[in-house]
């Protein structure tokens, strides 16, 4: 990768990961806070706290998109951060959960996902994508984990208006990288330049639509993993205080694997290969939740496989969407996947608790896996040697 590749990656994971950690930082402790604010305990608001963030980001991916492909990519990062850290703004001074749930709804309008890897592919040749994405893939997995470990102790410290503060002050951090840090995006030749194409090319794409698909299904069964496993991990003996310590090594170990894949793909025109592996790593590994036996050293296990899956996934899609888009609807494209995802990961919640409730975890991960092998079959066939469009 040049030095410019470099920067641009590393500057716009940054972002996202401070973003990211803030998202995921309320999400160990909230339900525990809850409990001070509803005297009912009404776990279905404690639940849409937690959880509308991805509801509102699904309904602002796509304009957030479509705008930084014609307002450009760095305005439209700045005006979500702003009304991101509006939103924690908004959290951090209430002590009613409408008024949080209605922070946590603004958090997820500053729905920039779409703008930055637009960005990415912007500021990075097709050769060096997948790396910047496996950039982000890994900022994001590296802001779980330390959410998931930090959060705990900075809840007994500073309580839930603290964090809710750290999150705010993140994504003003988050907007000085975008002022001084992320390279300024080239601009193309009058010769290169190309009209806008229609927005029905991005719908109707063939191969769009299997990545779209792919990562409903990918959130979904994510969401609906953490409905089950922080139980099952309970049930077998490890307390939520000592649960990091089956999150952090797998997501750090899974994230070592997943480089000489990333490699591979680069390298050698593994592309297909990889991501059929993986997208079958994801439904073995649901299988295996369900008829395995649920000690703590086989949910390791599993879980580092299915996170292996997961990160190679979360990095190559991304890229395949950048390349396969129309290159004037490129951050609409990236918009709709991200609209999808969003979905996925409201949609998993949705199911996996309905299905926990009525039935019981085994059922999810059934679930869960048949639709992984769905995912499977649609995606065989994909034609991940196509040339994008102009």
């Amino acid at each position: 990768m040049s030095s410019l590749e470099v920067r641009a990656s590393v500057s716009l994971a940054a972002i996202f990961a401070l973003r990211m950690f803030g998202l995921f930082l309320i999400m160990p402790v909230f339900s525990v806070f809850a409990q001070t604010l509803s005297m009912d305990n009404d776990t279905f608001l404690v639940g849409l706290a937690i959880g509308i963030y991805g509801l509102t980001q699904s309904l602002f991916y796509i304009p957030y998109g479509w705008a930084s492909d014609r307002l450009g990519r760095k305005p439209v990062i700045i005006f979500g951060l702003i009304v991101f850290a509006v939103g924690g703004f908004v959290a951090a001074l209430s002590n009613d959960l409408y008024w949080i749930i209605a922070g946590r709804a603004i958090q997820g309008a500053g729905a920039i996902s779409s703008a930055v890897i637009a960005c990415v592919s912007d500021l990075t040749s097709e050769a060096n994508r997948m790396k910047a994405m496996a950039m982000i893939g890994g900022s994001i997995g590296i802001s779980f984990t330390a959410a998931i470990v930090l959060a705990p102790t900075l809840f007994h410290v500073l309580g839930m208006s603290g964090l809710f503060w750290i999150i705010t002050i993140l994504a003003v951090l988050a907007i000085f990288l975008v002022l001084w840090a992320v390279p300024e995006l080239p601009t193309l030749p009058i010769h290169l330049k190309v009209a806008p194409a229609p927005f029905y090319e991005v719908l109707c794409h063939l191969e769009l639509l299997r990545l779209n698909f792919g990562v409903f299904v990918l959130h979904a069964t994510q969401t609906a993993l953490f409905v089950a496993i922080p139980r099952m991990l309970v049930a077998a003996g490890l307390p939520v205080s000592l649960h990091w310590k089956v999150y952090f090594p797998v997501m750090l170990l899974s994230f070592i694997a997943m480089i000489p894949l990333i490699i591979a793909v680069e390298k050698r025109g593994k592309t297909k290969t990889v991501l059929v592996s993986s997208i079958a790593l994801i439904g073995l590994s649901q299988f295996a939740l369900a008829e395995l036996p649920s000690t703590v050293m086989v949910m390791m296990t599993v879980l580092f496989f299915y996170f292996l899956g997961f990160n190679v996934l979360e990095a190559s899609q991304p890229s395949l969407v950048s390349k396969l888009a129309p290159r004037s609807l490129k951050g609409a494209a990236i918009g709709v996947y991200n609209t999808t995802q969003a979905l996925g990961l409201f949609s998993g919640g949705i199911i996996g608790g309905f299905l926990m409730n009525h039935l019981d975890h085994t059922w999810i991960f059934l679930f869960f896996g048949a639709v992984a092998l769905l995912w499977l079959i649609i995606a065989a066939p994909m034609r991940v040697s196509l040339t994008p469009h102009s």
